[in-house]
């Protein structure tokens, strides 16, 4: 029996661990958990994704064996629960309104474009952390930031999230939020009207300038030195700026002097989605616009497209569309005939293990290390020896080293596995297809 309730051991945690990591961390990985109050006997954590669950164990496990008591397998008394998004119910019978916000933001601000709905992933994590650091504290975490990736990839997405929780945490602050296109537009109009000084005043007078592909600012010498001069006199101010661009600062052409400036701060780069996290954000969006995707068709989708988020909302935007017309559930048949002409290729890849695991962890929604794990629950063993029949299938190693890679299980396990799915496979239509689209994805 606890000598104290799960909330006042997970209290005492916090205690220790806010001295432990700056305040940024502690707000971006700490603070977002939650205790299950209806938990007795151990401590039930829950969690918005499975990134804060994984940073708080690879971090801080040995700090909580400090404070929780162990059970009957000398284990840590913690499980986690990962919070369900909560769903947004959007009127169908008009398009969604922009929300107009007050006159401190020039550039209406995207409202889907928040920290709420930016999903993270390994590609992105670093970034999006950065991001709201600078929402928490402007002008004094990194400043400036320079955010830099493909098409579609989030940057924009990250830049009006910044705007949005600075407007409703510091309202008292002068945002700004332009693209660099409409910058030089602004610049243009104020020559031809002879009032440069009014602009000047205006920029100078902001507390956080967030700017959106400053790419378009390359070989236009005058409205760089421009938008230079203004950015210096923000930052002497120690006021906040942030960068959106599609390359990083040292492979723009631009000037010396404004390259310089903007690797003062923060440079950091926003990847291409992992697939699990494409898997994520192909049911977060689904979610949205109110239509059902199971894991096995998001996982399908998310294979197929895989450059940029921009290319997954617009195929489930004509998934969505489709469905609804058709008045037909969402399929992977359905996916197949709608979709099939946005399916990308990705270069070939030598099958290995973890790509096996990972793979196979996305189609069964669980994790790659309860596969290599030891539970013997029939969700976790099943996608297990589904696991190991691939292996055993796909590459050309020994048995014992294959079985080793599965948590060094023994060669009469995965010979086991395999038997086992080898006698199902010929009874088993829908196990059968399953095998067949995971040797499909990786084999692509």
């Amino acid at each position: 029996m606890l000598t104290k309730t799960p909330k006042q051991c997970w209290e005492e945690f916090l205690h220790f661990v806010e001295d432990c990591c700056t305040a940024t961390e502690f707000q971006n990985w700490i603070a977002p958990i939650k205790v299950d109050p209806s938990s007795i006997e151990e401590l039930v954590l829950e969690v918005p994704n499975i990134f804060v669950q994984e940073y708080l164990l690879e971090n801080f496990k040995k700090h909580l064996e400090n404070f929780l008591p162990t059970n009957a397998k000398g284990e840590l008394a913690l499980s986690f629960t990962i919070n369900a998004p909560k769903k947004n119910v959007v009127p169908k019978t008009s398009a969604p309104t922009p929300v107009v916000t007050n006159e401190k933001l020039h550039a209406i601000l995207n409202p889907q474009y928040t920290f709420e709905h930016f999903i993270e992933g390994p590609s992105n994590q670093f970034v999006k952390s950065a991001a709201f650091g600078i929402g928490m504290h402007p002008g004094k975490s990194y400043n400036p930031l320079f955010i830099h990736g493909g098409v579609g990839l989030g940057k924009t997405h990250l830049l009006h999230a910044i705007g949005h929780y600075v407007q409703k945490h510091h309202k008292r602050l002068k945002v700004h939020c332009i693209t660099t296109e409409a910058f030089i537009n602004d610049l243009v109009d104020h020559l031809r009207n002879k009032s440069t000084s009014k602009m000047k005043r205006f920029y100078r007078s902001l507390d956080v300038l967030l700017v959106d592909d400053i790419q378009f600012l390359q070989s236009r010498l005058n409205f760089e030195e421009e938008f230079c001069n203004t950015f210096e006199a923000l930052l002497n101010q120690g006021k906040q700026i942030v960068i959106t661009s599609d390359k990083p600062p040292g492979q723009l052409k631009l000037s010396e002097r404004m390259i310089a400036r903007m690797e003062w701060g923060l440079v950091a780069n926003v990847g291409v989605p992992d697939l699990e996290t494409r898997v994520a954000i192909l049911q977060h969006k689904a979610e949205q616009k109110g239509i059902k995707i199971s894991h096995k068709v998001a996982f399908f989708i998310a294979e197929r497209i895989f450059h940029n988020v921009r290319q997954l909302e617009g195929a489930l935007n004509r998934l969505t569309a489709y469905s609804q017309m058709m008045g037909l559930d969402v399929t992977e048949e359905i996916v197949e005939s709608t979709l099939s002409e946005l399916f990308q290729k990705a270069p070939h890849k030598r099958v290995s293990v973890d790509h096996i695991l990972k793979s196979v962890a996305v189609m069964f929604g669980v994790r790659v290390s309860d596969l290599c794990g030891s539970s013997r629950a029939k969700n976790i063993a099943f996608p297990r020896q589904v696991a190991m029949y691939l292996a055993k299938e796909m590459i050309n190693d020994s048995l014992m080293k294959l079985a080793g890679s599965f948590g060094g299980k023994t060669h009469s396990t995965l010979i086991h596995a395999w038997k086992k799915i080898s006698n199902q496979l010929g009874k088993d239509e829908t196990l059968r297809r399953q095998i067949q689209m995971a040797r499909r994805n990786l084999e692509s």
